[in-house]
């Protein structure tokens, strides 16, 4: 297995929480307390999409005022992009998809990265360069749990954060495989709450998931 240069270790991230928040920022005037609804809520980690313009300013804020909270970059697209989101202050990067390029590039950088993976073949290409954790996407949408149950067998060694398509009703369905340390979602910073400014329905909802037998 080749030896990359990491900060952290993406088997030592995907066990920070069982439920990493995958979150949209619309205003950057959002971000601040979507963080700390987090924080007061009992999550220590974030991944902000770059779907949307404020998306690197929202991570670099973060970063100088939520220094306790590891803040992660997701829709990592392209080489340029993971070098943006290492220059916001990114802690972690995460992409839907797994091409070379951006597997090197990452792999060769300082932070981790979680490539997304859809089949055997992505998990082979990537495994030769020396992943071993990766982002199960769209989850639900490309078999959900029984596909994955079918993964673990050629592929014992490997990792998973299953993302897409990931509820308050099936996450637990996910976290009992024994390769699935963790789960990306969006619920827990639901679009209608944020648009809302719904501060404390961000929290309770991450109290329920403190709540829960994970």
């Amino acid at each position: 297995m080749l030896n990359n240069h990491w900060n952290i270790q993406a088997a030592e991230l995907l066990r920070i929480s069982p439920v990493i928040p995958v979150v949209v920022i619309d205003s950057l005037a959002d971000a601040l307390p979507i963080a700390q609804a987090l924080a007061a809520g009992g999550i220590r980690i974030m991944e902000i999409t770059l779907r949307t313009p404020c998306a690197l300013a929202a991570i670099q804020q973060l970063r100088e005022q939520m220094p306790k909270m590891v803040i992660g970059a997701g829709t990592v697209l392209s080489e340029q992009q993971l070098q943006d989101v290492v220059a916001a202050g990114a802690q972690f990067a995460v992409s839907p998809g797994a091409p070379l390029s951006l597997l090197t590039a990452a792999w060769q950088g300082t932070i981790p990265f979680l490539p997304g993976i859809a089949n055997s073949t992505d998990i082979l290409n990537a495994m030769a360069l020396g992943y071993r954790q990766f982002k199960f996407f769209p989850a639900e949408a490309l078999g959900g749990v029984p596909m994955l149950k079918a993964l673990a067998g050629p592929f014992a060694e490997i990792e998973f954060c299953a993302t897409g398509g990931i509820t308050p009703v099936n996450f637990e369905s996910y976290l009992q495989l024994p390769q699935v340390p963790c789960v990306g979602g969006s619920w827990l910073t639901a679009s209608a709450q944020v648009s809302r400014q719904d501060w404390q329905g961000i929290r309770a909802n991450c109290l329920a998931l403190a709540r829960s037998e994970v």
